[in-house]
């Protein structure tokens, strides 16, 4: 009797599922072109958000991505003896200890290869396409996250939340950058369209299961992320051991396999990255060599930032949505409570629950009714005052001076005698390579690569800001060994004026950075020439 009941239950369930989707099918076709309105407009507004950031964020958005695939399709050009090739491009420790994947640059190698095959492959292009690819996906996205919500609420709070969601200041600093975080948060907004939440009517297990599996290979701590939906997926399934044995396991196990062996290809040896990761950032703690903040750092400034304005809204719509979307509450918690145990933090580790907060957003701003048109006129204008300074302004000369210093590739494809030889006196990474000048010239920066055989051990950008004239004396003992060029910040100036004036360099350019300097990144960028 008990199992008819069951039987009797699943079935009613099925037929109201069924018949939701009948109404959203319907709704689709009645409202068809404010859909497709939806669909211009986010294509539309991610392209312009796509011209418009052209500062920089973090190192990985380009030595993680472009620099990789950049190496991978032009890492043997002609010089200008057609008879010698010479090698150029540079790979991050990460990648020579076999921590990253390949499978997200292998994305931007295929636009550089198509570019390279029709003899189109400008650096404006390869600054830009993989830019617009990213922009496009989050579009994709934008389109796919409005209409879940449309499916879950009403006309009305869905068009709040995906205007909370557009207005987001950090979605847009982010989201079309060539960053692993942009990516996973894009893949994980796809996989939440298809997440068995309550009332959705768009759900499928394996097309979310295989868009999570994507957004693990990409960036493996995406499984921080989800790991408490995919627990919530499990607790809810009637037929647990079919979910797992029939796509949970198949489903990772295949992602696994294709990373792994496209993994193994670029690496030319048998590389496991998913567990050279767990390896080298749980029990060797390399990611506290980049730096390290208190526990509650994300609950008191991180969480705060990345939220902006929409903060208030947030803690409003919990009070209102919480027992709806409970899981999604608690995936966010969850992922702030783990990476809070991390000893290194960044604002882009939490970038993937966005979203997450943005449903929440909507729906105390649909409710606000008398205030809500005001509560939305500034939630734009200040959001818009941040996108729009830290995307043009702050932290947009290590950019510009890569623009600057691509001038000088057609003096290295000439005869001159004197080529240009750069050496970048900052800290590392500090700005991209050769993927923003696309020539062979002769280019070095101080690395800074962690050594975990060594105690005691200090990196070359440390050994140089100990004492700069010291390691630059020892490192030029001859004039003939000396660089063409020097890029600096301005703050190192004052201390180096002495080599400077000695070696006859001039600085021919000055080019704005930020208009917050702090320690070793000044607010402007130098560029000497040795006359």
């Amino acid at each position: 009797m008990e199992n008819l009941r069951s039987r009797l239950k699943f079935c009613h369930k099925t037929e109201e599922v069924k018949l939701r989707k009948r109404k959203s099918k319907l709704y689709l076709k009645k409202d068809e072109s404010p859909l497709n309105n939806v669909v211009v407009l986010s294509v539309v507004f991610r392209l312009i958000n796509c011209f418009l950031v052209q500062s920089s964020f973090v190192p990985d958005e380009y030595w993680q991505s472009l620099e990789v695939s950049h190496r991978m399709v032009f890492r043997y050009p002609l010089t200008l003896f057609s008879t010698t090739l010479v090698t150029y491009g540079y790979l991050t420790w990460e990648w020579k200890a076999g921590l990253r994947g390949f499978s997200y640059p292998l994305v931007f190698a295929f636009i550089y290869k198509i570019l390279q095959f029709i003899n189109c492959d400008s650096v404006f292009l390869l600054i830009w396409l993989p830019r617009i690819f990213q922009a496009l996906l989050a579009a994709y996205a934008d389109v796919k996250f409005f209409f879940l919500i449309r499916t879950l609420e009403s006309r009305d709070i869905a068009t709040w939340t995906f205007f909370c969601h557009l207005c987001s200041w950090f979605s847009w600093y982010c989201c079309t950058r060539t960053l692993t975080n942009s990516m996973e948060t894009t893949i994980t907004c796809l996989a939440l369209y298809y997440f068995p939440l309550p009332q959705s009517t768009t759900h499928s297990s394996k097309k979310y299961l295989t868009l999570v599996a994507v957004a693990v290979i990409v960036r493996p701590t995406a499984l921080i992320v989800w790991f408490p939906l995919l627990m919530y997926h499990f607790w809810q399934e009637e037929n647990k051991l079919r979910l797992i044995a029939h796509k949970f396991l198949p489903i990772g196990g295949v992602a696994l396999v294709i990373s792994t062996v496209i993994d193994c290809i670029f690496y030319e040896k048998w590389t496991m990255v998913q567990f050279n990761f767990l390896k080298f950032n749980i029990f060797y703690s390399v990611a506290d060599f980049y730096g390290s903040h208190p526990w509650h750092w994300y609950f008191t400034q991180g969480f705060a930032v990345v939220i902006g304005p929409h903060l208030p809204l947030f803690l409003h719509g919990c009070s209102l949505a919480f027992k709806r979307y409970k899981i999604l509450l608690a995936a966010v918690i969850w992922t702030l409570v783990i990476y809070s145990l991390l000893p290194h933090k960044e604002f882009r580790f939490i970038y993937p629950v966005l979203p997450f907060c943005m449903v929440f957003c909507g729906v105390s701003l649909a409710n606000l009714k008398a205030w809500r048109r005001a509560a939305a006129f500034m939630l734009l204008v200040s959001n818009l005052a941040a996108a729009l300074y830290t995307g043009l302004i702050h932290q947009r000369g290590t950019l510009d001076v890569m623009t600057h210093l691509h001038t000088l590739c057609n003096v290295s494809s000439t005869s001159s005698p004197l080529q240009p030889d750069i050496l970048f006196l900052m800290p590392c990474h500090s700005t991209p390579f050769y993927s923003h000048v696309h020539c062979s010239m002769k280019m070095r920066f101080l690395e800074c690569p962690p050594d975990l055989r060594e105690d005691g051990y200090i990196d070359e950008a440390e050994r140089f800001y100990d004492d700069p004239l010291h390691w630059l004396r020892t490192s030029f003992p001859y004039k003939s060994s000396l660089p063409t060029h020097l890029v600096m910040f301005d703050v190192l100036e004052k201390e180096i004026s002495s080599f400077l004036q000695a070696n006859n360099f001039v600085r021919t350019s000055e080019l704005f950075h930020t208009h917050f300097p702090e320690g070793k990144v000044g607010g402007s960028i130098f560029i000497y020439e040795r006359h």
